[in-house]
Formats: structure tokens, C-alpha cells, sequence
């Protein structure tokens, strides 16, 4: 089946109270347009055309590398107007899906049966709900077939009882629709040309029409709010929680974790509480990650422990690694085999060889660390003079004292020690002791100062 799909996302989004348009507002970390397009490449091969309107420019720009065609609806006339546009790029003998750029949790599997319905004529996408009201219901014959929809403002009291609610996703051949969307009335209160009138106009010409329906609201439930958006995030986290859980990830409080991005776990993760992770995250075999900690775009391979209010960002952290409590991995960090970076340390663009040790409060950044190094508390790498960064590199086996500041460039050999209070300046030699700190003086018979009367 060669498949063309025609996403709608022109519409402004008023309720959303936002410059940006509607379909660029994220749900899982991602625009919402960007879930849709992703469902729809699922399918298999197929060509994607995005109608766009409002804020069009941000949309390209948003979208400029993503492979899909952009056609634009300067007027906003109503969804059938929207699909008009796209005409133009119908491929012979294809068959036009129509999805919607601010529903953003449809799956593709039920897309694919909706397509499997419109080999011979037009299948829409239904759903029952317990509250239709505001929606079109759904009419259908003794046989099932869908005969009309009508409006809620139109509905007798019989069909105000029917609970199958149209969702606006359609299937039909692209032959038909090239045929009638420009034939469509816009003899409507709105004025406006409605996609749906599609469903009429093949029913009075005797082709039938399948409805199919989706077995979860919240999966064709549009966004139009910010409280609508927030409802559909969370939904978003629940079924990607259960995925996890599914999969064998143990979670303390599913409902207390929000994945922006793609979560790759190994076999007996185990996630705390209040978890965030962003963008592309990989979680070796026997993971553990603490409560309240950020993850982004990083790998963790098997035995990582992750103490709890750590942050890791765009960090590489190898086997039985220790992270944490309050640890900041910035950018560029790689940790080795069993490398441990403890409380309130930061690190950025630092290599922390096999077995060494930064167990807390201090800074090392643009820095390579060699095996079984052992940095003490308050550490710092002076690695900016306000212009440039200078790197510092220290041997395996060397020992650094607590409070003591490299002044990069600057190199600390295998095998030396550094004293307590230290400021490096100059290179440090193999097996070297360097003590650069002021000589101590006792003064004794010193007054305190006392305050005036």
C-alpha cells in the first residue's frame, strides 16, 4: 500500500496563550507535532505533507531537517480546506491518512488498522467515551457501517445517547478525496469546510464507509489547553512507566517519573523516585539511580550506582562507577571502571581514570585523571583565566590534598602527593611531594580585637 500522510497543523492554538504554535508545545520533552510524525513513519514508507498556518516559519524551521513536505493554509477555512492543500502531493493510487499535529499520543498500530479498513472507500477513526458531550456522534447502520455524523447541535434525543464520538483521523483512497475535498460546501454556520462532510458525500454515492475504533480516548484526545497538555504528558509518562515496568525496570513510584526523550535500560534497572530523563539515555544491567536526580543524553554502563540529587549530562560513566549524592557530571566527563565522584563534586569535560577518587566538594574540569588517583576535598582545577581553558593532567596512583587549587596548564606526575593547601603552579614529577602553601606562624600574647564601648 503506498501511503500518503497529511498531518494538520496550522491552527493557532488561542487557548494555549502562547507565541509559539501550538503543535511545536512539548509532551515528553518533544514538540507534539514531532510524536505524530514519528507514529506516522512507523507505518513503513511513507511521504508526510504538514499543513502548515500559523507560526509556519517556526514549524519549517523546527522541521527543517526531518524529511517531510510543507504546504501552507494562508486562510483558516476549516479542516477540509486544510487537506485541499495538500491535493498536490497525492501519489496515484495511494491511500491519504489524515492525522493532527496537536494529537499526540495516537499509536501507529491503530493507525494501521484504520488503513487496513480503506482499501475500497473511507474509514474513520471513532472512539467511545463516557461523556460525549461537545462531540459528533457516530451513526451506523445494522451493519456497522458508518451512515453519517452528526453534530451534537443537531442530535435527537436517540442519537445524543450514542457514545461513539468521531476523532477528525481519516482513511480513504486519494482518488476520492482529490475528487470531493474541492467539492466540498461550507454552508455552515462557521462557514468553514469540514473533512467530514467527506462521510455524506461517499455514503450518498453508495461507497461504504468502516469506522474503526480506538480502544483509548486519551490516545485521540487533541490538545487545545495547557491543562489538556499537562493531562496528556502525564498519560505519555504512565504508558511509557509501564513499558519500563513491562520490560523488567523496576520502578518505586511509576508515577513519579518523566522520561523527555528515549530511556534504555538493561535488565535489573532500578529507578527511585522523581526521576527525570532527557533526550537519548542508555542504563546498563544492574543500574541503580537514586530519587531526584537528572539524567541527559548519557550512558551508564552495567553496576552504575547513582546516589541520590545528581545531575549527569552528556557524561559517559563506565562499570561500577559511583556518582553522587549531589553530583554535577557536566559535559564531557567520562568516569572508567570503578571511578567514583562523590558529594557536591562538579566535573566538566574530565576523564576520570579506572578506581580514582573525587569524594567530594570540589572541581575538576578539563582535565585527564589517570588510574587509582585519589583527589581530596576542595580540590579545584584552575582551568580558566577568563579568556581560555588550560588543561590539567594527573598521573595514576598520584595523591592530591585536600584545598589545594592546579593552576592549569599544569601536570601532577605518577605516583607524586600534593600537600594540603596547595596552589600548583609548575609541573609535579613522578613520586614528587609538592607543598605550596605560606610558612605557619604562632604568635603568642595576640589580643582579639574586642568591640568599643
Amino acid at each position: 500500500m503506498t501511503i500518503d500522510i497529511v498531518i494538520l497543523a496550522a491552527g493557532k492554538g488561542t487557548r494555549m496563550h502562547s507565541d509559539l504554535p501550538k503543535v511545536l508545545h512539548p509532551i515528553g520533552g518533544v514538540p507534539m507535532l514531532a510524536r505524530v510524525i514519528d507514529a506516522a513513519r512507523l507505518l513503513g514508507e511513507v511521504s508526510i505533507t504538514v499543513v502548515v498556518g500559523h507560526g509556519a516559519d517556526l514549524v519549517r524551521e523546527r522541521f527543517a531537517d526531518s524529511g517531510v513536505q510543507f504546504v501552507e493554509q494562508a486562510e483558516q477555512l476549516g479542516t477540509g480546506h486544510a487537506v485541499a492543500q495538500a491535493i498536490p502531493n497525492f501519489r496515484k493510487g495511494s491511500t491519504v491518512l489524515v492525522l493532527y499535529g496537536d494529537v499526540p499520543l495516537v499509536r501507529s498500530g491503530t493507525l494501521q488498522s484504520l488503513l487496513s479498513a480503506s482499501d475500497k472507500g473511507p474509514a474513520l477513526l471513532s472512539v467511545e467515551v463516557a461523556n460525549p458531550a461537545g462531540y459528533g456522534r457516530i451513526v451506523r447502520d445494522d451493519a456497522g457501517r458508518v451512515l453519517e455524523i452528526v453534530e451534537e447541535k443537531d442530535a435527537d434525543a436517540d442519537t445524543l445517547a450514542i457514545r461513539e464520538i468521531n476523532t477528525g483521523i481519516l482513511a480513504a483512497p486519494a482518488e476520492l478525496l482529490a475528487e470531493w475535498l474541492p467539492q466540498l460546501s461550507n454552508d455552515n454556520a462557521q462557514k468553514e469546510y469540514y473533512l467530514t462532510d467527506v462521510v455524506a458525500r461517499s455514503v450518498a454515492e453508495g461507497i461504504a464507509v468502516t469506522g474503526v475504533r480506538a480502544s483509548d480516548p486519551l490516545e485521540v484526545a487533541g490538545i487545545n489547553s495547557r491543562a489538556q497538555q499537562a493531562e496528556l504528558e502525564r498519560a505519555l509518562q504512565r504508558r511509557q512507566a509501564g513499558a519500563l515496568m513491562a520490560a523488567g525496570v523496576t520502578l518505586l513510584d511509576p508515577t513519579r517519573l518523566d522520561i523527555r526523550g528515549r530511556l534504555n535500560c538493561g535488565t535489573d534497572v532500578c529507578i527511585d523516585i522523581n526521576c527525570i530523563f532527557e533526550g537519548e539515555v542508555t542504563l546498563g544491567n544492574g543500574v541503580e539511580i537514586g530519587p531526584n536526580c537528572l539524567l541527559k543524553n548519557c550512558t551508564l554502563a552495567d553496576g552504575v550506582r547513582v546516589e541520590a540529587n545528581s545531575v549527569i549530562e552528556d557524561a559517559r560513566v563506565g562499570q561500577a562507577c559511583t556518582v553522587g549524592p549531589f553530583a554535577r557530571l557536566r559535559p564531557g566527563t567520562e568516569l572508567a571502571e570503578g571511578a567514583k565522584v562523590g558529594n557536591f563534586v562538579e566535573t566538566k569535560k574530565a576523564q576520570i581514570g579506572r578506581g580514582s577518587k573525587v569524594n567530594h566538594l570540589s572541581y575538576v574540569g578539563d582535565a585527564i585523571v589517570g588510574e587509582g588517583v585519589n583527589i581530596g576535598a576542595g580540590t579545584i582545577t584552575c582551568n580558566y583565566d577568563g579568556v581560555n581553558k588550560f588543561r590539567t593532567e594527573i598521573g595514576d596512583g598520584a595523591f592530591i590534598g585536600s584545598n589545594t587549587a592546579l593552576v592549569a596548564p599544569v601536570s601532577v606526575g605518577a605516583g607524586a602527593t600534593v600537600g594540603a593547601g596547595s596552589t600548583i603552579t609548575r609541573e609535579v614529577g613522578d613520586e614528587e611531594l609538592a607543598v605550596a602553601r605560606g610558612r605557619q606562624r604562632n604568635i603568642t600574647g595576640w589580643q582579639r580585637p574586642s568591640k568599643k564601648s
